[in-house]
């Protein structure tokens, strides 16, 4: 189980580590070997190795490993002892990604770009996020097949055994690594790191067309107690969580997506890495609860941290270690974020680092393929296309997704058997703002569309799928989607509108039906699905061609299999049937769908509102572009209202 790597040659100058020296008087007072050690994590960056949007076709601040690595090469200098990992989602995301696995393929006798970018980075280990599986297992395993690191996760299996340790696992559930470190008085030590890997047991539902049969997945919490006594019996003298999973905020749900926070509660357990939610930990992103300090940055006082997405920020947890009863033990410790780039209060973004040339010069020849790949032409729409509203309006956005499943379900699809329900279409919008940054929207000015205008709408492999549903399956679905607003009190103005826990990519609307959000009420369920209030509904008048929707009739709604493979979307909605299914992507769909128009001149329709409310009003942020597209804006109420988040503009939405 042991995979030894002889240590790389670092740069050091023991700087940068202030804050950790001040709350260090331990070391100081023993007489045991004292040493310093960095550990530096990188977390879902979805292929975004360049510092380029392709979806806006120019060059961005913030994303891209270019910069990252940069801020690591700038870490490493700091000091003499430097690890560097990765907590997953790395294969797929983003255009080259795409790129990768639909055109060039593999293998081809190259790696896979991220991957030589990790190989030149010099990562000590890495872990699988559920991104990983989107485009296949063979994809994936030719994918890993040239990294020259190690590659860990202990809760995905080809074969359950009786306990998490008889599974046959899919890559090595845990590696021991063996490194050379300098203490502080300038001799070197012997260090062994127990690093082991765990991600979503959902991925057997979200990606059940590509696992089904071949995979199995464990509860993370289950895993890492079985695995822990193990790796400390072979002489770990710290265990490194790679977990990609959420922070959580309970530690009794079974089989939790967002597990870390009960990881970090397992004894033996020392450091956390953490990611999946594309958020920054610590920071104000989180909240400090039982068991969490988004201060300083630990989980059940250990030191944990989440470094954002797509390159934008390195995690760095800094610690002094003192060498007692035959083993490196933990003395003290420091927890920071380092971002590739800085929002202004005037929406200016400052980029903190440049390209790393190195990085860069590899992934070059990738990077200009892919610009040819998301060039190529689809079609034109004669009206924009944005989604800085997709969350407070109907906006064309979503619309021409659930157009293009409908037009392309009716002509490929739908049975005999099924030609007498009525065909609804449910999609999302992806682009929205929020951790991502003002920059993460969607928008598609009039004119010539070329398939990285698809894919800014749509940047998802997911297929296309057919469902049958009942009226009361309908009710429920929407009212989880109806749990991305906050309850609004009647007649108080400018109260916050969205629950930025809820993500965007949830809040599907159901084209083909009219209905209404009552956001006096509470919301029923929370972002995760599970019921918190029972007696609670949000969504009325639910109509189809005008008429109430009764609890037994029956539809077929078109959506994507992301959400079909979910099963039971939330936990009160039962698995409902599938009526059509297509290797076809959504992508490949509203592709399709354009060039068979040639010209699209898609117009807004209102299919959901906001109960009135009078006297009421709410805010939210959106990018400082969408104020000069408010006036596309047909079915609410909105208004610019000044600055809101750094590098946001703050709009007000009166119902």
């Amino acid at each position: 189980m042991r995979f030894s790597i002889s240590p790389m040659t670092r740069t050091a100058n023991h700087k940068g580590l202030d804050a950790l020296n001040a709350t260090d008087k331990y070391l100081t007072q023993t007489t045991q070997p004292r040493a310093k050690i960095r550990i530096m994590a990188t977390t879902d960056l979805h292929t975004h190795l360049m510092a380029y949007d392709y979806f806006a076709d120019k060059p961005s601040d913030t994303v891209g490993l270019t910069r990252t690595a940069s801020l690591i090469r700038q870490a490493r200098s700091e000091t003499a002892n430097a690890f560097l990992f990765d907590n997953g989602d790395f294969l797929q995301g983003g255009p080259l990604g795409d790129y990768i696995a639909r055109k060039r393929r593999l293998p081809d006798g190259r790696p896979h770009p991220v991957i030589a970018a990790m190989n030149r980075l010099g990562y000590d280990a890495a872990t699988l996020g559920n991104h990983e599986f989107n485009f296949g297992l063979g994809f994936l395993m030719a994918s890993l097949a040239d990294a020259r690191f190690p590659i860990v996760s202990a809760n995905v299996a080809t074969h359950i055994g009786t306990v998490p340790e008889r599974d046959k696992t899919l890559v090595p559930p845990y590696v021991l690594l063996d490194r050379t470190i300098t203490d502080i008085d300038g001799h070197s030590h012997a260090l062994r790191f127990g690093v082991i890997g765990f991600l979503p047991p959902q991925i057997l539902q979200w990606d059940r067309f590509n696992l089904t049969g071949r995979v199995q997945t464990r509860d993370i919490v289950q895993t890492v107690r079985a695995y822990v006594p193990q790796i400390q019996a072979n002489g770990a003298d710290l265990i490194i969580a790679l977990c990609h999973s959420g922070i959580g905020y309970t530690q009794k749900e079974q089989r939790s997506e967002h597990a870390a926070l009960a990881v970090a509660a397992v004894e033996g357990v020392d450091v956390v890495l953490c990611g999946h939610t594309h958020m920054v930990f610590p920071g104000p992103y989180h909240q400090s609860a039982a068991g969490i300090d988004a201060k300083r940055g630990t989980l059940h006082s250990k030191p944990a941290v989440m470094a954002g997405a797509n390159g934008s920020h390195l995690g760095i947890v800094d610690l002094s270690l003192t060498h007692r009863k035959g083993r490196w033990q933990i003395a003290a410790q420091s927890v920071q974020t380092r971002p590739i780039a800085r929002h202004e209060a005037d929406g200016k973004i400052t980029a903190l680092v440049g390209d790393d040339p190195d990085v860069a010069a590899d992934i070059a020849a990738d990077h200009r393929a892919t610009l040819a790949f998301v060039r190529q032409p689809v079609g034109r729409t004669t009206t924009p296309i944005h989604s800085y509203f997709a969350q407070a309006s109907n906006e064309l956005s979503v619309q021409i997704v659930t157009t293009a499943q409908r037009w392309f379900a009716q002509k490929y699809l739908i049975h005999p058997d099924n030609a007498d329900l009525p065909l609804l279409s449910a999609a999302s919008p992806f682009r929205t703002g929020g951790h991502a940054g003002p920059d993460n929207y969607t928008h598609m000015p009039s004119g010539d569309l070329a398939i990285r205008n698809i894919a800014d709408i749509y940047p998802f492999p997911n297929k296309l799928r057919c469902l049958r549903i009942t009226g009361a399956g309908l009710r429920n679905w929407l009212e989880h989607c109806a749990s991305a607003f906050y309850q609004l009190s009647p007649g108080t103005v400018d109260q916050p509108l969205l629950d930025p826990h809820f993500p965007s990519y949830n809040f599907d609307v159901i084209d083909g039906v009219t209905y209404q959000i009552d956001l006096s009420q509470p919301a029923r369920t929370d972002a995760l699905g599970a019921i918190k209030n029972p007696g609670a509904w949000r969504i009325n008048h639910l109509h189809f061609q005008n008429r109430p929707i009764g609890a037994d009739q029956e539809f077929i709604i078109i959506t994507n299999s992301f959400r079909a493979a979910s099963g039971r979307y939330v936990q009160h909605l039962p698995e409902m049937p599938t009526a059509a299914t297509t290797r076809s992507t959504v992508r490949e769909v509203i592709i399709h769908y354009i060039r068979d128009q040639g010209t699209i001149s898609p117009k807004v329709q209102q299919i959901w509102r906001f109960a009135p409310m009078p006297g009421t009003s709410a805010v939210f942020d959106s990018a400082p572009d969408a104020i000069s597209h408010l006036d596309s804006v047909r079915f609410a109420d909105i208004t610019h209202i000044g600055q809101g988040t750094p590098g946001f503009a703050r709009f007000r939405l009166k119902l």
